[in-house]
């Protein structure tokens, strides 16, 4: 279905009983809502209506123009502006890699919103940024972030050679997936409008950003090449209430899609305990 929002519109996939508990699933970069497929079903199996959608810049009626688009406050309101079109009061949230960080602001900016967060992959963004600044394995495993701050030029590098340097950071996903993340990436303007948000971040939006004070999961595999053990361990000091700290063993950075079970499991943990 899609929902309007503001002057956007959004592709949004509903599932699951009406009355069931709302769940809200944020993808990352560079896939979209389909990256939750997996999770999505065994949520709707467990009886819970799922709201996925496919956030600004993936959505090909929600590409606006300039990178003050797409800084954190306008994407949270992209996701209240969602849940109010749905007449969906509170959510339990759950956010992988850039939809991570979305659901670390929801859940901060709006916590009469949020019942519980579920973060996957990406920390608390001032404990991804500690160890950005302090510690020297996270500063080498972000590295593809200084070309991502290059407008039009990591558009060329990504796309060129039939997107040969995209499809390499999806190595291990399904070959249909890869094609439907190349082809959503390569339609015109979408890989300068979902790279807006790394360009975003550098105006430090969130370096006030208190910690966050609702029941929380953190999600954090060995095997994740973009986020280290230190950031993924600094996590819990940006959490003023119950926090849980799940580590998947040699699971990749695609956690919804390589271990949605084990993520579905720590899921529903947190949302019968919140």
């Amino acid at each position: 279905m899609q929902i309007s929002v503001a002057e956007l519109v959004f592709d949004v996939t509903v599932d699951g009983p009406e009355d069931g508990r709302p769940v809200l699933l944020l993808h990352g970069f560079p896939e979209t809502g389909r990256s939750w497929d997996a999770v999505r079903e065994n949520l709707v199996r467990a009886g819970h209506r799922v709201i996925v959608p496919d956030q600004r810049g993936y959505s090909p009626g929600a590409r606006p123009d300039g990178v003050a688009a797409y800084g954190m406050r306008p994407i949270v309101a992209d996701a209240i502006g969602i849940l109010d079109a749905l007449d969906i009061s509170t959510v339990d949230i759950v956010g992988h890699d850039w939809g991570a960080n979305a659901a670390w602001c929801l859940a901060t900016w709006h916590p009469d919103r949020v019942r519980s967060l579920t973060a996957v992959s990406v920390p608390h963004p001032l404990a991804f940024a500690w160890a950005f600044r302090n510690d020297s394995d996270q500063q080498e495993r972000s590295s593809y972030i200084v070309l991502f701050w290059q407008e039009g030029k990591a558009e060329q590098v990504l796309l060129e050679d039939g997107a040969r340097r995209l499809r390499r950071m999806l190595t291990g996903l399904p070959a249909d997936a890869i094609e439907h993340y190349v082809a959503v990436q390569s339609e015109p303007g979408a890989l300068t409008a979902t790279l807006n948000w790394y360009r975003a971040m550098r105006r430090q939006e969130v370096a006030d950003l208190p910690p966050v004070a609702v029941p929380t999961t953190y999600v954090w595999s060995t095997a994740d090449l973009a986020v280290g053990q230190a950031a993924a361990q600094k996590c819990g000091e940006f959490v003023d209430a119950t926090y849980r700290f799940v580590i998947l063993d040699g699971v990749s950075h695609w956690i919804p899609e390589h271990a949605p079970d084990q993520l579905t499991a720590a899921i529903l943990d947190q949302i019968a305990a919140a």
